[in-house]
């Protein structure tokens, strides 16, 4: 017996900058500079942009973010307790050649219950960043 699996279409450049520009907005909209990245679901940069205003480490940190969600294939909001001593994740942070970050600011975005690619957000206080990051993947239709 076969199993037909449906094609979900990837995450488009034309879905990664409404990402970015969605992220920007609520952003703007709280004062906050924020640099944005959207990976697709092999973990590649498909747009990113940094607020002028933003601190030169948000780009770092809103692409690792982003590639943290991405690989653990949730928000990196719900993952900060996992590294934490005793944690399940513990010692992931430093067991893997690419780096990941276990701070709020990184959520993953499926496409009909596939995962199609992530989006990281920094410049803003975690929380901040979670919103921000999240309030673009609501929008994404």
């Amino acid at each position: 017996m076969s199993t037909i699996t449906a094609a979900v279409a990837p995450l488009t450049t034309q879905d990664a900058e409404a990402l970015v520009g969605a992220a920007r907005i609520a952003a703007e909209a709280a004062g906050v500079a924020a640099a944005v990245t959207v990976l697709d679901a092999g973990g590649h940069l498909l747009a990113f942009r940094r607020d002028d205003r933003a601190v030169l480490i948000a780009g770092e940190t809103s692409t690792r973010k982003a590639y943290t969600a991405l690989q653990l294939n949730a928000p990196t909001a719900d993952l900060v307790d996992a590294v934490q001593p005793g944690g399940l994740f513990h010692t992931l942070p430093t067991a893997l050649d690419r780096p990941l970050l276990f701070i709020a600011g990184g959520v993953p975005v499926h496409r009909d219950g596939r995962l199609i690619g992530a989006v990281g957000v920094g410049g803003g206080a975690p929380e901040q960043d979670h919103g921000f990051a999240t309030a673009a993947v609501d929008s994404l239709v």
